[in-house]
């Protein structure tokens, strides 16, 4: 109990460095997909529905059953959660579509405890 606080209270707070980069990722990995938004031409469209997101090696994985929405590097995304929790925003460049850089927001599933 105690090692968790002392880690929370030292956690990264510069939301530039690699440590906070690698602490969001953490923190959001494992999270069930609702769905995915993206702003295309002014207008928030529905890019996804349901999946997961997911750390492998250095990257972020963010999948639905049939398609890979975002793969970026963790040292290069930009990430911070809705003030609800109840998902995240991300901006990175997408390995998975040619390096463009996107901004996606993902909702959680929404779980009762």
């Amino acid at each position: 109990m105690f090692k968790k606080l002392l880690d929370k209270l030292s956690g990264s707070k510069n939301p530039e460095s690699s440590r906070y980069r690698h602490e969001m990722a953490k923190r959001i990995s494992g999270h069930h997909i609702r769905y995915i938004t993206e702003k295309i031409n002014g207008v928030d469209e529905v890019i996804g529905r349901e999946g997961s997101l997911n750390i492998k090696d250095d990257d972020l994985i963010v999948s639905t059953p049939s398609d890979t929405v975002l793969r970026c590097h963790i040292d290069e995304m930009q990430a911070w959660e809705l003030l609800s929790h109840d998902g995240v925003v991300i901006t990175a460049p997408d390995n998975e579509h040619g390096g463009v850089e996107r901004t996606i927001i993902v909702h959680y599933v929404y779980y009762r405890k």
